[in-house]
């Protein structure tokens, strides 16, 4: 808001006029602060969705354009090879960096130990 004021004030606008753009042109950010906090509540219920969406985007991308044209070119091996290296790596990271919650949560086991006695 101060940037637009000063910008304005030395385009020659009066101080007020000024000032009153400024605040005009703020009013926007408390409206849109709240719209996007509402639509983060929403989205939070349909982003599992709109993620998989997403990804299925990108697979169908990669299957009918890129891997087709990796294998026009004298290189189809290097193509391939490096394929299954990209694919090797996004899987160890995809199993390195997961949340072990569901396979391994410290509250579930002690519980079960606890029944087990």
């Amino acid at each position: 808001m101060q940037l637009l004021f000063f910008s304005l004030k030395a385009e020659g606008f009066s101080n007020f006029k000024s000032f009153f753009i400024g605040q005009i042109s703020g009013i926007v950010e408390p409206i849109f602060g709240v719209l996007g906090a509402l639509l983060v509540i929403i989205a939070k219920s349909i982003l599992p969705y709109a993620l998989s969406f997403a990804a299925g985007a990108m697979i169908y991308v990669v299957v009918e354009e890129l891997i087709p044209e990796s294998q026009n070119s004298k290189n189809t091996d290097i193509a391939t090879i490096g394929t299954l290296f990209g694919f090797l790596i996004m899987m160890i990271f995809d199993v390195s960096f997961s949340s072990k919650k569901n396979i391994l949560n410290y509250n579930n086991v002690s519980s079960l130990l606890k029944r087990g006695n």
